[in-house]
C-alpha cells in the first residue's frame, strides 16, 4: 500500500458558485485549482475516490469536484504528514481560498486559485521539492482523460 502525499490540479470551464456545507457559497472563476490532501493509509484508494463522480460527500473537496475536473495529480511516497507544509508553500505563491479543507490544522486553505496550469504545476512541483519530497505525476485515468 503506497502512502503519501498530492496535489490535485483542477479546472473549471466556466466560472461556477459552489455551495460547500458549512463554508456556504464559494466564487470559483475559470482557471486551476490545487488542493493538498495526505493519504497515509492508501494513496491508490484516496486518489480513485477523488476520481469518481458518485460518492457520498464527506470533505470539502467532494462538493468541489462535482462540478469541476481533475486535471493532474502531481504527489509523492512518503510516512510524513507533509500536507501543511505544501499548503503553506503554496500559500506563499498562489491565491488561497479561504478555510477550505483545513478545518483538522491551522492553514489558510487546502485549495489554491492560479490562472495558468504552466505556472501552478512549477509551483506545486517547487513545493514539494522545498518538502524534501519527489514529486511524480499520476500515471491513470486522469491522465489519459486530460490530454
Amino acid at each position: 500500500m503506497l502512502k503519501g502525499i498530492y496535489t490535485l490540479i483542477i479546472s473549471f470551464d466556466k466560472p461556477q458558485t459552489i455551495t460547500i456545507g458549512k463554508l456556504g457559497k464559494i466564487p470559483c472563476p475559470t482557471g486551476y485549482y490545487a488542493y493538498v490532501g495526505s493519504a497515509l493509509n492508501g494513496l491508490e484508494s484516496r486518489i480513485a475516490r477523488h476520481l469518481k463522480k458518485e460518492k457520498a460527500l464527506h470533505w470539502h473537496i467532494d462538493y468541489f469536484l462535482q462540478k469541476s475536473r481533475v486535471e493532474e495529480i502531481i504527489y509523492s511516497q512518503t510516512e510524513k504528514n507533509l500536507e501543511c507544509a505544501i499548503a503553506f508553500q503554496l500559500a506563499q505563491k498562489l491565491t488561497p481560498i479561504p478555510h477550505f479543507g483545513c478545518s483538522d490544522c491551522r492553514c489558510v486553505s487546502h485549495l489554491y486559485f492560479c490562472k495558468d496550469r504552466l505556472s501552478l504545476r512549477k509551483i506545486i512541483r517547487n513545493s514539494f521539492k522545498v518538502s524534501g519530497l519527489v514529486p511524480k505525476e499520476w500515471i491513470g485515468d486522469v491522465a489519459r482523460k486530460s490530454r
